[in-house]
């Protein structure tokens, strides 16, 4: 076969719901016994996993007459080695996006969605018909790319963990978490539900919901007056993070006013653990994928060096 390039091409899928139902009650038939008898919709499954396994057949075919092809699923993302000239493609949903994005340092990804019916897909400019000429620019270099600036949480142990959208600090369980906080020059112990840092990326999601809900209890508790909704969120490429404090406790021990700030290069934030065990970090909501947090660990969380590359 005489491929455009020999350049790796990278194609990141995911399970679909049916793919884990069958993987969870063996067969089929068992997880469409299981889900009917619960009264959903079974044939949803059915049409939404079609669906998908028709457009990573026509992605790889795709992809196969312009390079070498390889197929990784996302839950062997933490353990894949990437090279430094590959191409990335990830086809699923906003999520695969950016759990893929995160493992990468400067390749680009090119976001396709495999079933514009079903997913909106902001991190999906692109539909599996348009990925051969969309690939064939970004192989000559000739599709622009949008940087994007992820977090990364460094702990005094050594280990270190990125995210694309958010970090989260604090208790395995729905525990209170217990930690000392600084930023600047203040600092004061908490007890929270955990501590969010958000990045420009992740300022739609999470960040957003937080703000949302703290500005909506200010105004019903008569602590705020009432005012047009703002729009929280933050480009993808700047130089900052922010970070808000989930539901602090004030008492004796533990204050309740460094809750939120901006976070950046010159300035960290650092989250020392008090938590005696189940501390934990993870990030863009992949809660299986954490490092352990607790007493005596110490994390400074700032704008990671390496920036992700989205082909726009």
């Amino acid at each position: 076969m005489n491929r455009l390039t020999e350049t790796k091409i990278i194609l990141v899928v995911r399970a679909t719901r049916l793919a884990d139902l069958k993987a969870k009650f063996a067969t089929k038939s068992q997880a469409k016994f299981y889900v009917s008898r619960l009264g959903g919709d079974f044939g949803d499954y059915e049409r939404e996993d079609a669906a998908y396994q028709q457009s990573i057949a026509q992605t790889r075919r795709t992809l196969g007459e312009l390079g070498r092809v390889q197929l990784v699923q996302r839950a062997f993302l933490p353990n894949f080695v990437f090279g430094e000239q590959d191409i990335v493609v990830a086809l699923g949903q906003d999520g695969l996006v950016a759990n893929t994005l995160k493992y990468l340092n400067g390749q680009p990804l090119v976001g396709v969605n495999p079933d514009p019916k079903r997913y909106d897909g902001q991190l999906l400019p692109f539909q599996v018909p348009q990925l051969d000429k969309v690939m064939r620019e970004v192989l000559r270099g000739g599709r622009s790319k949008r940087e994007v600036t992820m977090a990364e949480a460094k702990l005094n142990t050594g280990l270190s963990l990125c995210a694309v959208n958010d970090l989260f600090i604090g208790m395995k369980s729905h525990g209170s978490a217990r930690y000392r906080i600084a930023l600047g020059n203040t600092a004061e112990n908490h007890s929270s539900s955990g501590v969010i840092v958000s990045t420009g990326l992740g300022s739609t999601g999470w960040f957003k919901s937080l703000m949302a809900g703290s500005m909506a209890v200010a105004v019903a508790s008569g602590r705020a007056a009432a005012t047009e909704p703002k729009d929280t969120s933050f480009p993808w490429e700047s130089n900052h993070l922010f970070f808000t404090v989930r539901e602090p406790f004030p008492s004796n021990t533990t204050a309740a006013a460094l809750v939120f700030g901006q976070v950046t290069a010159q300035q960290p934030l650092v989250i020392e653990s008090l938590m005696g065990e189940n501390g934990v970090i993870f990030s863009d909501g992949i809660e299986q994928d954490f490092i352990e947090f607790n007493s005596g660990t110490k994390a400074t969380i700032s704008i990671s060096k390496r920036k992700g590359k989205l082909v726009a």
